[in-house]
């Protein structure tokens, strides 16, 4: 009999047990009377259609058991014995019943109470399948045609004391054959539908049997998974809540799904068998590697791992690698969890797939979620978070990895479930409602990615089958000395199937608008943080990582081919060629690239004392000599403001007030710089101390006129940068910049020419010395009206007022190779943004 799939989710995870006993749990004991009758019998193979996502319910048809004309899918090796052709057993006479009692007298299983077993299945097996070592359970367990049309059901139920067989009105007791709670009978007739009635002693339970159902995976499926190419492979991998009709009612449960090629067996545990272990064995899809079941009776909520006896004999608990939803750490077990959230954001997704964001406003705020304000909530941050990113007008927030991870000292980098939200700050559903309250505020959404390695926790990723599964068999290759990770596999299919798989779960799954990847370099080089002798070449002798390269490009195509509007940048610290180029112009395919060079330039500047900064002026003017080479991001992250580097107002030397207005220069320097910009939390009000993933923010420092001051530039920087076309439009092409004069190293000055699309005209003038300069003279393009968009020295920012009263007026001059020219007043540690306006002035003064 085939189930029909419902739609209706499952209800929370039952407290009663479907495999065990509870002193506190009850179940009720009554099952829906079935009508009598055989179910017309399928001729399809026993893995069901092609793209099967659910199971049936007709009896298990495996090879031993399968009737005439069904070809099973699975290696004789993993069953019983093929059946044979229904000709071929015509020829040889049926024993009688008698006879085939002798039969394989001395492999019978011992009967523990009255009676023998009922089968010719060998202790050997079933001694396999208590102890989890057996490849197919469901050829032994389950409903399956015997002698003279009848039908054996057999059930492992270990810390039963009975078992029944209730078909309808009829109950039929089973006989226990094993010492480890193998149970079983036979019963008049073929069957259509049944349930198990299970007594525990002091609670008596009624059940569906998870051993009379197909597997919900398919054969195309199986071959994607092979082949490491299923794009949607968290739909067919991990635990899914199904319901389905049968004549007995509606049946609702779970289907578990778990990559082990290597285990010797596998069996799921959870709340629902009381953690015992022993009672459900999963079967082994053909040669996929692929472990399965449909548990019935286990819905959202319940707790669960993978009881995995290993390759070397090892048995170990393992979270799923799939699981949508996780325990709070230092907890690791899984959770069912069925997403449900209803999205709100169709509006940015329709203007994000319209968008080409390298010509397009990019400010990024970057966020640690647990110590941007300590102990908030994904709702509580939905509310506060939103809030204040919408007040300073950054276009993007750029969350540290919220993928679940044991440690929190890690910020995130070391993940152990890559396709769950992190516990600590609530549901999944609650972050997605995250997601959609900065999607509604007009703010888009990137994470940071760590496809680069994962820690060593026994219970995770390391070693999951008893074999290096997921990191590579070489140490020198698969373990990472910087961080004592393994390094993923990258030339093992099934293992960049379930990275690029992933990458494409957070943008659809979560409306992620863009992934950060971390730690690229260390991907791209063989050598990486290793000595002489601790790294092997690839086949052309070289140190480039050719597998990590091709995976980088298969994510990024596949990426930008699903998901439209989305984009993926590179933390890249190294001068790898064609980082942001194509895929198919041989470049990795990322949409941007981390400057980290402009970013050391800079925090090495203005470590320099002012009078000494005329030495060191070539430091800011390099990253014009390359700034074309890629699509670029200005980032000043995280890793600037830890680990004793301190943060980026005690970088500058000087009193505070010439920190506060060198950092407010910086600020104005970097907006107005070719590439998109990212400040870490706490920079936007000049965060004294150094971040620490422990603690919150320092807050308070806002009620300081000083700090106040630096919070509103970077608001003003941010309204005036998103209005302004010609600091965006033209990052990536030449003709968006020009320098004015990049040679006053005497003065500490750079000036420079941005131009956009629509036309418009910027012209930012920075003094890193402590002096003003008095009727300083520039270049600019036009004469007429230059308005001053932007002093940083101004009072409102707690700066000393020194200025040009809003605007200058620029003569046909020529300076600077330029038409024109106009005289300014340029204030001390301090950075002016003139725009042209067209409008007509008569006023011509110099």
């Amino acid at each position: 009999m085939t189930g029909s799939s419902r739609p209706a989710r499952a209800p929370s995870c039952p407290t009663a047990p479907t495999n065990g006993p509870s002193a506190t749990a009850t179940r009720s004991a009554t099952a829906t009377p079935l009508p009598r009758g055989r179910t017309r019998e399928r001729r399809s193979s026993c893995c069901g259609r092609s793209r099967r996502t659910r199971p049936s319910t007709r009896p298990c048809t495996r090879p031993a058991t399968a009737p005439a004309g069904c070809r099973s899918r699975w290696p004789p090796s993993l069953g019983s014995s093929v059946r044979k052709p229904r000709d071929e057993r015509s020829r040889r006479p049926r024993p009688r019943a008698a006879e085939a009692a002798r039969v394989g007298a001395s492999e019978r299983p011992r009967a523990l109470e009255r009676g023998a077993a009922l089968s010719a299945v060998g202790r050997a097996e079933l001694d396999r399948l208590v102890a989890g070592a057996h490849h197919n359970p469901h050829s032994v367990l389950g409903a399956h045609p015997a002698a003279a049309g009848r039908t054996l059901i057999r059930t492992l139920r270990p810390e039963a004391q009975a078992v029944t067989a209730v078909v309808g009105e009829v109950r039929v007791p089973l006989r226990r054959v094993h010492d480890g709670g193998v149970f079983e009978g036979e019963l008049a007739g073929a069957l259509s539908d049944y349930r198990l009635a299970v007594d525990y002693g002091e609670l008596n339970v009624t059940v569906d049997d998870p051993y009379r159902w197909l597997p919900t995976l398919g054969e195309i499926d199986l071959h994607l998974i092979g082949e490491g190419r299923h794009e949607n492979l968290w739909q067919v991998l991990g635990a899914h809540v199904r319901s389905y009709d049968t004549p007995g009612g509606t049946v609702t449960g779970t289907s578990f799904a778990v990559w082990a090629p290597n285990a010797q067996g596998v069996r799921v545990v959870g709340d629902f068998d009381h953690w015992s272990g022993r009672a459900l064995p999963m079967r082994a899809l053909g040669s996929s590697g692929v472990w399965e079941i449909f548990v019935p009776d286990v819905g959202d909520g319940c707790r669960y791992k993978f009881s995995i006896l290993g390759a070397d004999g090892q048995r170990r608990e393992k979270a799923d690698p799939m699981a949508f939803a996780t325990e709070v750490p230092p907890a690791t077990a899984s959770i069912v969890h069925t997403p449900g959230y209803e999205w709100g954001d169709a509006d940015w997704l329709d203007r994000r797939s319209r968008t080409a964001w390298y010509r397009a406003p990019m400010s990024i705020y970057e966020v640690h979620l647990g110590s941007w304000r300590a102990g908030l909530s994904y709702r509580e941050l939905a509310k506060q978070l939103v809030a204040h990113v919408v007040e300073l007008g950054f276009t993007h927030v750029e969350l540290l990895p919220v993928a679940e991870h044991p440690y929190g000292g890690s910020w995130g980098y070391q993940v152990s479930s890559y396709y769950a939200p992190s516990a600590r700050f609530g549901s999944p559903d609650e972050f997605c409602h995250l997601v959609d309250a900065l999607h509604r505020a007009g703010i888009g959404v990137i994470v940071d990615w760590v496809p680069a390695h994962f820690p060593k926790d026994a219970w995770a990723l390391a070693r999951f089958d008893g074999t290096p599964l997921y990191e590579h068999a070489d140490p020198r290759r698969g373990e990472q000395p910087d961080w004592g990770t393994y390094v993923f596999d990258f030339g093992r299919s099934e293992v960049r199937n379930f990275l690029v798989a992933n990458a494409v779960f957070w943008l659809e799954q979560f409306h992620i608008d863009g992934l950060r990847v971390d730690a690229v370099a260390s991907m791209l080089y063989l050598d990486y943080s290793r000595e002489d002798g601790e790294w092997a070449p690839n086949i052309h002798g070289g140190r480039e990582n050719l597998e990590a390269v091709a995976f980088l490009q298969e994510m990024n195509a596949t990426v930008y081919k699903r998901v439209r509007g989305a984009i993926t940048i590179a933390e890249e610290s190294t001068s790898w060629p064609g980082v942001t180029r194509p895929t198919h112009l041989g470049g990795l395919g990322f949409g941007f690239k981390w400057d980290m060079g402009w970013m050391h330039d800079m925090l090495s500047y203005i470590a320099h004392e002012p009078v000494h900064r005329q030495w060191h002026h070539n430091e800011l003017t390099f990253s014009m000599m390359y700034a074309y080479s890629e699509n670029f991001v200005l980032p000043l992250s995280h890793d600037e403001v830890v680990h004793g580097k301190g943060s980026l107002l005690n970088k500058i030397p000087g009193d505070r007030w010439q920190q506060m207005a060198t950092l407010r220069t910086l600020y104005a320097y970097m907006w107005a710089h070719p590439g998109k910009q990212l400040v870490f939390m706490g920079q936007e009000f000049a965060q004294a101390a150094e971040w620490a993933e422990s603690r919150s923010l320092d807050w308070g420092l806002l009620d300081a006129p000083d700090h106040r001051g630096v919070a509103r530039l970077v608001t003003d920087l941010n309204r005036v940068y998103a209005d302004t076309a010609a600091l965006w439009s033209r990052d990536t092409v030449p003709d968006g910049f020009h320098w004015i004069d990049a040679n006053d190293a005497a003065g500490n000055v750079y000036s420079f020419l941005r131009f956009g699309e629509d036309g418009s005209v910027l012209a930012c003038i920075a003094n890193f010395s402590s002096v003003p300069h008095e009727a300083y003279r520039i270049g600019l393009p036009h004469a007429g009206r230059w308005d001053e968009l932007v002093n940083t020295d101004a009072e409102v920012y707690f700066g000393s007022g020194v200025g040009n009263f809003g605007g200058v007026q620029a003569v046909p001059k020529p300076w600077h190779a330029q038409r024109a020219s106009a005289t300014l007043r340029v204030p001390p540690l301090g950075a002016l943004w003139l725009r042209y306006n067209d409008a007509p002035d008569t006023d011509t003064s110099s």
